[in-house]
């Protein structure tokens, strides 16, 4: 029989998991000479550049690449209503759930007289990406709009590479139009991250850069972070990890695993089962579904990259999807919530059969900018925080200072810093004047 996932492990150990389950290398040559010298061009030579790799990559070659209000309008009523309306749906569940995020710190009284707090901040200036290419990712403005929104960003551009007619999907521009941005250009790929680091005659810079890409994109923005432009997280290939129980349906499953291969080549899913004859079954269901996708080459070469493995113990299930720490879980258990304090790893979990990890790409409610490559260790999904500093504030009265005084001025004694020591110490002696 020929199989579709192309790797089978039954109980492996421990020492082996980190092998198995180690992400695809993409292969070719070290990318992050050519991203450089893009970053370099662009920061140089500003609008000529992004002109020339607009030309070079993306085949679109004009001295004009901002969307104007009448390409908006256009592509508004171009949209079919029921696509529309799809999108208006998702957009009200997705401000719904980020709506509640926001929250200040009430004042804490740390001591008599000692006052602290915290303040929620917007960052004034952020860049969203969006993917255009195979598949145009307009689900991801939503995904980034609303958040920034939400967090009251004064400035929020929108770069997406144009399509060969020289034009952004008018999925894109309708979400965009719905969220609230209105400065969109025609950029893709690395050059666009380096114009809104950067900023050039047309495309102005800005603080954070957020968003979904490519390989080049994901350099490009690790990249930018050494000239002081934060990001939201280094984000690459997506994943899914599916843990199935034997009352999980091979063809739900199947699913799943296949709406992530279709995103790209490069990505990988992994399914956790209880033996070899479920993971059959869920192969046959592949092998059935595939034929009528139509990304199914894309499908088929990012399965070959996906692993199945035989856990028939629950908890080294959750220590291996731990250590794997996915972009995307999906629980596929009788009772999914019974191991939901067990989850430390992880960008967003998809609890019980009817919660198909689409959901939350699209209308949940939750976001899909997700860590990947096992940054879910460390890094959280995008949220409203995301485009938000917070400033701390502390005021201290005078009979404060008495009682805390005397404690920053051992402190600082003890590491030698005498003038820290100085500044309370003054005030302390004028008080006692």
């Amino acid at each position: 029989m020929t199989s579709f996932i192309k790797h089978f492990y039954d109980n492996p150990p421990k020492a082996e998991w980190a092998k198995i389950l180690a992400r695809p290398n993409p292969g070719g040559a070290d990318i992050s000479a050519l991203v450089a010298d893009i970053l370099v061009a662009v920061k140089e030579n500003g609008d000529e550049a992004i002109i020339d790799f607009n030309s070079r990559f993306d085949g679109f070659a004009s001295p004009s690449f901002e969307v104007t209000e009448d390409e908006i309008k256009e592509a508004v009523l171009s949209l079919p209503e029921s696509l529309k309306k799809a999108i208006l749906s998702a957009a009200a569940n997705i401000t719904a759930f980020h709506e509640k995020q926001k929250v200040d710190q009430e004042p804490v009284e740390t001591m008599p007289g000692v006052l602290c707090w915290r303040k929620s901040v917007p960052i004034e200036k952020v860049g969203l990406y969006i993917p255009g290419g195979t598949a145009p990712l307009f689900s991801s403005v939503l995904m980034l709009g609303i958040p920034a929104k939400i967090a009251g960003c004064s400035e929020i551009i929108l770069c997406s590479p144009p399509q060969k007619d020289g034009k952004i999907h008018p999925a894109i521009l309708f979400a965009a139009h719905i969220t609230g941005i209105t400065r969109i250009f025609k950029v893709g790929g690395a050059q666009a991250i380096a114009a809104m680091a950067f900023g050039t005659e047309t495309i102005p810079a800005v603080y954070k850069i957020a968003g979904p890409g490519n390989r080049y994109v994901t350099e490009a923005k690790q990249s930018i972070t050494k000239f002081g432009v934060a990001i939201d997280m280094p984000a690459g290939p997506s994943e899914v990890l599916v843990f199935a129980d034997n009352g999980a349906n091979p063809a739900f499953v199947a699913a799943d695993l296949l709406s992530q291969a279709e995103h790209g080549e490069d990505s990988q899913v992994v399914l956790i089962c209880p033996d070899k004859l479920f993971f059959e079954k869920v192969d046959i269901e592949i092998g059935k579904q595939l034929a009528s996708l139509p990304r199914m080459e894309i499908a088929v070469k990012a399965l070959h990259n996906s692993v199945a493995i035989a856990i028939n113990d629950a908890s080294i299930a959750m220590d291996l999807i731990n250590d794997y720490a996915p972009e995307h879980l999906i629980m596929a258990l009788r009772n999914p919530i019974d191991f939901v304090h067990d989850i430390r790893n992880a960008g967003s979990v998809f609890l019980g059969d009817y919660t198909p990890e689409a959901v939350g790409d699209y209308a949940s409610g939750t976001n899909h900018t997700l860590p990947t490559n096992g940054f879910a260790r460390a890094f959280s999904g995008v949220s409203v925080d995301s485009f938000i500093k917070k400033i701390t504030f502390q005021q201290v009265s005078q009979s404060g200072l008495t009682t805390l005084g005397p404690i920053v001025m051992t402190m600082a004694e003890a590491e030698r810093l005498e003038a820290h020591k100085q500044a309370v110490s003054i005030r302390l002696d004028n008080l006692q004047l």
